[in-house]
């Protein structure tokens, strides 16, 4: 305690620098904190389920002919059949249960208000597997599933019980309708339970086998050759990973032997070999399932770096002002030591100082950390930010405290050790113009200096590079023009609507758009634009000959009358899709350019034939345009091979959801406000969707790019700034030790010019080995992050020569200052110093 109350006199006699320090250390471990909070969330922790150590996640790649559907939970190769589930939850003896999920897409109705959101189809096995209690009522459970549509069930998510339902137990055994659905709610799942999928937050969970029913138009429960289920198991005890892998391969390659091969028509013999021979593979699964684990995994560890860099200034900042202070409080030392004092003490007492400065810090690091955080999710669109911690988690503050702890000792062993071993003689003698500190110590402060050059070097340069990248984006041509139009999608089948009902209010809700003051066009599409997903179809095209091997896949939409015109794609030749393209009518299609190549049309397309590869009629549709190529799902990706259909003459039973585009020639901010008003006239209880305007959607395309470059500018900025004041400060200590040889030499006629010179050779010195130390560790870093650059390489020599030149301005700037004031010293004065 006695330590602890001076510890806190001494910090407080140089309020300056103490507030300097707090400050920079704040800044470093609030940075770190926050990230930390997001790399956990999103890469470390493990569900809240019963020993997670114990799950395993199932996938079999190879191929899968056949439809295949995968989403937020994985790719392709993790989905499987739901057949191919029943049979190994029949036959497997490695687990003590094996579940399948699947998110989806919901509007739930209850007491008369509807929201748009998702849920997740879940077999009877998967909160058995979880080990999972509910918080309220019950989970599903085996008997949940037994067959089709028989189970109209439904268990809440704890978040979505407080928010929709007050929290109130007297749902149980309420009805709430699901997609159109009545369904019974059965329970509450536990608080701290949203799901196995990183990226999904379900509100809803209800048993698989509604799929059929609450997805309309969907049939493939049934279908082998129909992969869309996600799967994980748990580990019998005593059973490893290994065995379990080994037993269940061979009982699934029996099924898939003896069961599916025989189905497949139309494979070559190389290929069906492949599919003989496929396996299952098991991965630790306590972690749950999602793609957005490896999708933010390289961003993450790459923004973990930099704040990691940001802090390493600051301690050496904050190191180096406690050894400028250690050198004024050397003949403190020095008494303390005389009168009996040991040297043990004397660092204890210090590092309780550096400790506390730390505490200090740390505490203000909880301020910086939250509005990191509120940054961050600031640059995400609405579904990506719903899965980022904004609260200071327990996690958090752990990490914090020990963060905390441990720069106290990083920055404060070093100017304890220095400081409690001085010239005992010198230091009580006050002798004047001698060095307050051993040259090792001006040695360890100008290394200091150095470092950080380096590591803000290697930080400018992530941020330019990540900041052209960024401009390299923005200036790729979409091949559509997206001003002023504004977006949102709607799903009527999800309300209960049937075919006829849903076809009704699209039309009409195209017609009271159309209508609004301003609007210039009006269009549709059943996959949204920009907006990350895709539909895909094996496709016959005249004149083309494919092999049983070749690839014959088409990306595939299906749009509404001026599709091209609305969103200024240009017709380089035939026509646009009308209303009188409707079922009954012949059918047509629109192709891009990339389909014409791909399949050797040329420019001569229209009138060409094309339709589904394997149907009875496989040439069908009569191609009537050829669209310039334009971005179809992601604005980075190649524009892919694309046919577009009238939606009027697609398959009426799929469309469950329809995304719609408006242009107007006034303010899109009055849209925004109007749309959900001509909504709700035509059906009060239908929600809107995805409102927003399309240049908002692109930006939420490219929101990672965005999310990169914008906070490793700002921490490349703040290490900069942190580096400067570092270089500040030694460079001012350095001239205020050497008054006297300043003074000595002008004396001798030395020019004042000269001995700026002198002072800016040291800066110069540091710049150029820090700044090369930091280029090559620049250079290594985006190698590794290349992945993360667009059309661009990590040695990009404009990034490197421009980073070199800001950060040479910031140091000379840093170094005028002191080396101006060395210029002005009085030589009288200076020999009568001290």
């Amino acid at each position: 305690m006695p330590n602890l109350k001076f510890a806190l006199r001494t910090l407080f006699k140089t309020p300056f620098v103490t507030l300097v320090a707090i400050v920079s250390l704040a800044l470093g471990i609030g940075a770190n904190a926050a990230i930390f909070s997001i790399f956990n969330r999103m890469l470390l922790q493990s569900l809240p389920a019963e020993d997670p150590s114990r799950l395993v996640n199932l996938s079999a790649p190879g191929p899968k002919p056949g439809s295949t559907s995968c989403n937020t939970a994985g790719n392709c190769d993790l989905v499987f059949s739901f057949p191919m589930f029943r049979d190994l939850e029949k036959i497997q003896t490695v687990f003590t249960g094996i579940a399948a999920h699947r998110s989806f897409g919901a509007n739930l109705s209850y007491a008369k208000q509807t929201i748009n959101g998702q849920g997740m189809l879940v077999s009877g096995s998967y909160f058995p597997v979880l080990g999972l209690r509910p918080a309220l009522g019950r989970l599903l459970g085996p008997g949940d599933d037994p067959g089709a549509g028989e189970s109209h069930v439904v268990v809440l998510t704890h978040a979505y019980w407080q928010r929709h339902f007050g929290a109130d137990p007297a749902v149980l055994n309420q009805s709430m309708i699901v997609n159109g659905q009545t369904m019974t709610i059965v329970g509450v799942a536990p608080a701290s339970f949203e799901g196995t999928t990183i990226g999904v937050k379900p509100n809803v969970f209800v048993p698989i086998t509604m799929r059929e029913l609450l997805t309309p138009g969907w049939k493939g429960l049934d279908n082998r050759r129909s992969y869309w289920a996600y799967l994980f198991a748990r580990l019998s005890p005593g059973v490893t990973q290994e065995q379990a892998s080994a037993a269940l391969n061979t009982q699934y390659r029996a099924i898939i032997n003896d069961v599916e091969a025989p189905l497949q028509k139309g494979m070559s013999e190389q290929t069906l070999t492949r599919f003989r021979s496929k396996p299952i593979v098991l991965q630790e699964g306590g972690q749950g399932q999602s793609s957005v684990r490896r999708q933010a995994r390289a961003p993450l560890n790459l923004l973990l770096g930099v704040t990691g860099f940001v802090l390493l200034i600051a301690c050496a900042n904050i190191a180096n002002l406690l050894l400028a202070r250690s050198a004024a409080r050397a003949s403190e030392m020095a008494v303390r030591l005389s009168i009996g004092a040991s040297r043990r003490q004397l660092i204890g007492q210090l590092l309780t100082e550096s400790c506390l400065l730390a505490v200090f810090g740390g505490a203000a690091s909880l301020l910086v950390a939250r509005w990191t955080l509120d940054l961050i999710v600031s640059l995400m669109p609405q579904q990506a930010a719903d899965t980022i911690p904004t609260s200071l988690e327990p996690s958090m503050l752990v990490f914090t405290a020990l963060l905390t702890m441990g720069t106290g000792l990083l920055f404060g062993l070093f100017p304890a050790l220095h400081s409690t071993r001085p010239d005992l003689v010198s230091s009580l003698k006050g002798q004047a113009g001698q060095p307050s500190g051993a040259k090792s110590a001006a040695r360890f402060r100008t290394s200091l200096a150095t470092v950080q050059i380096a590591l803000s070097m290697a930080l400018l340069v992530a941020a330019g590079l990540f900041t052209k990248s960024l401009f390299n984006v923005t200036r790729v041509n979409l091949g559509l023009n997206v001003d002023n139009v504004v977006t949102f999608a709607v799903s009527p089948s999800l309300s209960g609507y049937t075919t006829e009902r849903s076809a009704d209010l699209f039309a009409r809700l195209e017609d009271e758009l159309a209508a609004i003051p301003g609007a210039t066009g009006v269009t549709d599409s059943l996959v949204a634009l920009l907006g990350g997903s895709n539909w895909g179809n094996d496709v016959a095209v005249e004149g083309y000959k494919a092999g049983p091997d070749t690839d014959t896949n088409s990306r595939y939409n299906e749009v509404g009358e001026g599709y091209f015109r609305t969103l200024g794609i240009p017709l380089i030749a035939g026509r646009e899709f009308t209303r009188a393209d409707a079922k009954g009518a012949p059918k047509v299609a629109i192709v891009n350019e990339a389909f014409a190549k791909k399949f050797n049309l040329g420019r001569d397309v229209v009138g060409k034939r094309m339709g589904n590869r394997g149907s009875a009629n496989s040439l069908d549709t009569e191609i009537v345009g050829l669209a310039q190529n334009a971005k179809y799902s992601e604005v980075k990706d190649a524009i892919p091979p694309l046919f577009f259909r009238p939606y009027r003459q697609g398959d009426a039973p799929q469309i469950g959801s329809i995304t719609y585009y408006v242009r107007t020639a006034a303010d899109p901010n009055t849209l925004l406000a109007a749309i959900p008003k001509i909504v709700a006239r035509l059906d009060a209880n239908l929600p809107v969707e995805d409102l927003r305007t399309m240049p908002q959607q692109v930006r939420e395309n490219v929101f990672l790019d965005r999310f990169i470059s914008v906070l490793s500018a700002a921490f490349a900025c703040l290490a900069t700034l942190l580096a400067a004041v570092g270089l500040y400060g030694v460079l001012a200590y350095t001239v205020s030790q050497r008054t006297r040889e300043i003074g000595l030499r002008m004396a001798l006629g030395a020019a004042p010019g000269r001995v700026r010179g002198m002072v800016l050779r040291q800066v110069g010195f540091m710049t150029i080995v820090g700044g090369v130390v930091g280029l090559a560790a620049a250079v290594a870093l985006a190698r590794l992050a290349q992945s993360l650059l667009f059309e661009m390489q990590g040695s990009d020599p404009f990034v490197l020569i421009g980073s070199a030149v800001a950060l040479t301005l910031v140091a000379l700037a840093a170094g005028f200052v002191p080396a101006h004031r060395a210029s002005q010293v009085d030589p009288m004065r200076a020999l009568r110093y001290e």
